[in-house]
């Protein structure tokens, strides 16, 4: 096993201005599962192909272990890809697909049975291994080109975006599947998805990208409860996090008719900036019932409710001091989680605050975090 490190990655197609990928620093523990997330076009792809060797780095280098594999071909890495569209060969049975590479490799035919039967094992495959890929489930030929990468034993597993063909039902519990196998492997494993959920129950840590540049690193708590920018705050998290930007008197934001009162350190900052403004974002369950009485509480107009059994969110936009006077500009709709057996109608008004200590506050200007002391 081993570790994986991009120093300052820089990938630039030709005829472009700007970087697929732009100076990524990142180091992957040895047997960490890290997951690389972000919008599409966002250069996770790219990177996973970079550190395969399927596309050239223009600048900097890629390290797996101490090794230096920028200029190394493919073949030669020791790695092991898993696709979207599992790439299996049709004409050949499980066992045949499974063990093609270690046969092109030359490796004995014993050893490839010995290998491809304990990987079936594992990804409960054994009953399959004589049947044709057309005779499985989406489900089963993906675990069949998780077979495969397994019998090469390699140092590290990339894997892009393997759940995409599946349907909600089967990736849940393939996701389960794939996240278990490598922790019992304890395999380095890069996996790219679009998927914030994927991202969330499955990776050891996650990388986000925008643009090609890396946003932030860290483990699915530290991304969710404590996003360094407002792109982040708004990628992770299902529903997405509450997002607005609000007039700010006397260190005072001012949410609809309501009125918030910033953290010291964050007004300061804001004070430094010379902004009348702030971008606050808060997440459904952030918030609480309140009264109209009550001066924190945020008036919310209920456009829709969706109850879902166990949860129920209610969508609505902030309204100003006369209900016919919603707001409906940019930032303003607003995602609550309210409780399932006693939900607003649509149409009525509810109010909320937010709990202490739960709110993001950023700058307007970068969109950074703010201290929130």
């Amino acid at each position: 096993m081993a570790s994986v490190t991009f120093e300052n990655a820089t990938r630039l197609y030709p005829g472009t201005e700007r970087p697929a990928v732009d100076s990524l620093n990142l180091h992957i523990n040895d047997g960490e599962f890290l997951v690389l997330v972000g919008p599409s076009g966002c250069g996770k792809s790219t990177s996973l192909r970079m550190l395969a060797g399927l596309e050239d780095v223009n600048s900097g280098r890629i390290l797996i272990g101490d090794r230096d594999v920028t200029d190394v071909q493919p073949k030669d890495r020791d790695i092991a890809m898993v696709f979207q569209n599992y790439a299996l060969y049709p004409h050949m049975s499980v066992a045949e697909n499974m063990g093609f590479a270690l046969k092109i490799a030359g490796v004995p035919k014993a050893e490839i049975r010995s290998r491809v039967e304990e990987a079936a094992k594992i990804l409960d495959l054994t009953e399959y291994l004589d049947r044709k890929p057309k005779a499985l489930s989406g489900g089963q030929r993906q675990r069949v080109a998780m077979g495969r990468a397994i019998v090469r034993q390699p140092q590290v597993f990339l894997m892009d975006e393997p759940l995409s063909n599946l349907d909600a039902k089967l990736r849940v519990s393939t996701r389960t599947q794939i996240a278990s196998l490598q922790r019992r492997l304890g395999v380095t494993t890069v996996y790219v998805t679009h998927d914030q959920t994927e991202a969330l129950t499955m990776g050891d840590r996650i990388a986000v990208l925008k643009d090609g540049v890396l946003q932030q690193v860290g483990t699915p708590r530290e991304m969710y409860d404590t996003p360094v920018n407002v792109f982040v705050a708004g990628f992770i998290g299902s529903p997405a996090m509450n997002i607005g930007t609000y007039d700010v008197v006397d260190n005072t934001a001012h949410i609809g008719s309501a009125t918030f009162v910033l953290p010291r350190t964050a007004a300061d900052e804001l004070a430094a900036e010379d902004s009348t403004k702030v971008t606050i974002g808060f997440r459904p369950e952030a918030l609480d019932l309140t009264t109209e009485s009550d001066p924190a509480g945020i008036p919310i107009d209920v456009n829709l409710v969706e109850e879902l059994g166990s949860d129920a969110f209610v969508y609505g936009v902030i309204a100003t001091a006369e209900k016919s006077e919603s707001v409906v500009s940019r930032g303003a709709e607003v995602i609550v989680r309210v409780n399932p057996r006693s939900v607003p109608g649509k149409g009525t008004r509810i109010y909320v605050t937010i709990r202490p200590g739960q709110e993001h506050v950023f700058s307007p200007t970068t969109g950074l975090r703010l201290a929130s002391a």
